[in-house]
């Protein structure tokens, strides 16, 4: 039976694996244990793995430290590249606004961090140690501890000290942010209704049906139409004494007509001005039976499948001209877009499209819709995106009066990378598709993995120093840094600033780059909006957390 002590013991890859896979199922076994109707989920995987360390049980540091990394760079990777194709949109409309808002964060913990040196007698990079942990930032530990031993060359034993405070602080960063986003939550459920109930579909389009009735658009196009209001929206059907038709961009609008449009929930008081009395008809039910409003025209959804289609503008195919249709909505990660000659389409979008079924069949055609097609896992984009990725956060940036170059490291690189790939892959016909199911399976793979070998790797000697005085007030500053900040900034974004529910909490667990804290977010709403915010901050506070505490290391240090 030496055979099986030495699977467990022996520094082995086998065991190595093994060893990681028990801390896994472990702690999501005990991820269904809930406290109060709430659960903390993966983060069980880290106290695990925090308890497996404590117990004595070791792998090879190699192998731990790979896996670490590599779970981290495949966890943050995938987010990117999920959120990439809303991204800058998402900037443009509230990012600056968020991120001056994360970086209110970085500004109060820093300055608290600072101020409670003398208070409490913790060294300068003890209390940076703990800092890392609270806004649970690797990145940013890796670069104080540079920042000490350049410095200090021989301090080894502080650098490991700044790593243990680190461990220390980790869990209740973790604790601390979820906390937070619950109070957040009570605060203002009220004012914002409950995120859980939100319909994704409809959050960003709005189907109302409008009675023509005013002459300045009498006998005019749709297309001049279009031109003359500059707003976005696209005509489905047109009923004139009684029959409804699909419209053309050469459709005239004549007085009592009746119009079925789709617009931005933010253009409907402007599409009302413009066109007239607005029907009580509700056509944003999802139990609308679209086909039973006429005997001639049928509403269907086909898929963009054809490689060759990918990053081809709608308005280039020429669909409503050549075949009669009307493309009402593009459906892409969950999130309804309007169909504009301009969107880009990309593998994997959903069209709605009205029309006689004959023309649709045609249309079909030509996108594609084989749905089996996006079945196949794209592996080329996410291996080809990773190693651009590392490379990126390989980078050394200079900055001037700082003697020691900046690097994004291993977080900061990658999530940059899938942002950009997302974004813009399908305007280089790069087809970076995958499956919402297949993104998440690989978010949730890197982040337990990640856990997993932290916790491991931060056990040893982690009961020993927080059950001790020391310990204890290394955990209340560490759960304070996590806290105040965030509900301070929290506080604000909402009552004043005007953030809602969902990009408030994505940008707080942003600002803390706490992907665990982000993870429960999701959890509160439907949609990927705390992704999207959480995306959006990420890369610009992981940047600024770097510079930070190599710049207070060297001025106060």
């Amino acid at each position: 039976m030496e055979w099986i002590s030495d699977i467990f013991t022996g520094q082995t890859f086998t065991q190595a694996i093994l060893i990681l896979c028990i801390i896994c199922a472990a702690g999501l076994a005990l991820a269904k244990i809930r406290f109060w109707g709430i659960s903390l989920g993966v983060t069980f995987v880290f106290f695990t793995g925090i308890l497996a360390g404590h117990l004595g049980i070791t792998i090879n540091q190699d192998m731990l430290l790979f896996a670490q990394n590599f779970g981290l760079v495949i966890y943050i990777y995938s987010l990117g590249v999920q959120v990439g194709p809303g991204f800058f949109t998402s900037f443009k409309q509230g990012g600056v606004k968020l991120n001056l808002l994360a970086t209110s964060v970085l500004i109060i913990g820093s300055a608290m961090a600072v101020a409670l040196v003398p208070v409490t007698g913790i060294s300068l990079p003890d209390m940076m140690g703990l800092l890392c942990g609270a806004v649970t930032n690797t990145p940013m530990l890796g670069a104080g501890q540079q920042t000490l031993l350049q410095i200090e060359p021989g301090n080894i034993d502080g650098s490991n000290d700044m790593a243990l405070a680190c461990a220390v602080g980790y869990p209740f960063g973790v604790i601390g942010v979820i906390l937070a986003v619950i109070v957040l939550k009570a605060l203002f459920r009220k004012k914002y209704g409950s995120p859980a109930q939100k319909d994704e579909s409809l959050e960003n389009t709005f189907v109302a049906e409008y009675h023509v009735s005013n002459p300045a658009i009498f006998g005019h196009s749709i297309k001049d139409i279009m031109q003359v209001s500059g707003r976005r929206f696209v005509i489905s059907r047109v009923w004139k004494d009684g029959k409804v038709s699909i419209p053309a961009s050469d459709t005239v609008i004549d007085k009592d007509d009746h119009l079925l449009v789709i617009s931005g929930k933010h253009d409907v008081d402007a599409i009302r001005t413009l066109f007239g009395d607005q029907e009580n008809t509700d056509w944003n039910k999802k139990d609308i039976d679209w086909n039973s409003i006429d005997s001639q025209l049928v509403s269907r959804h086909v898929l963009v499948t054809k490689p060759n289609l990918n990053g081809i503008k709608l308005g280039s195919l020429r669909l409503r001209n050549s075949y009669g249709i009307n493309i009402t909505r593009v459906n892409r990660a969950g999130i309804d877009l309007l169909a504009s000659p301009s969107l880009r389409l990309q593998l994997g979008d959903k069209l709605t499209i009205v029309g006689e079924t004959k023309a649709i069949d045609n249309v079909a055609n030509i996108l594609g819709n084989q749905e089996k097609q996006l079945k196949n896992p794209n592996l080329f984009a996410i291996f080809i995106g990773l190693a651009i990725g590392l490379i990126i956060g390989s980078i050394p940036f200079s900055i001037p009066g700082m003697s020691m170059p900046v690097r994004l490291g291993l977080a900061g690189g990658p999530i940059i990378t899938g942002i950009l790939m997302g974004a813009f892959g399908p305007r280089l016909h790069l087809s970076i598709y995958t499956t919402r199911s297949a993104n998440l399976m690989l978010r949730q793979l890197g982040l337990i993995i990640y856990l997993a070998a932290l916790g491991l790797s931060a056990g040893k000697d982690f009961f020993e120093t927080v059950f001790r005085t020391e310990g204890l007030i290394w955990i209340a500053v560490s759960f304070a840094l996590a806290v105040v900040p965030v509900l301070v900034v929290g506080y604000v974004a909402t009552k004043w600033a005007k953030v809602d529910y969902a990009g408030n909490v994505g940008m707080l667990c942003g600002s803390m780059a706490n992907p665990i804290a982000l993870d429960y977010a999701n959890t509160t709403v439907d949609g990927d909006e705390p992704s999207v915010a959480y995306a959006t901050v990420y890369p610009f506070s992981i940047f600024l957390r770097v510079i930070s505490i190599q710049i207070i290391m060297l001025l106060f240090c």
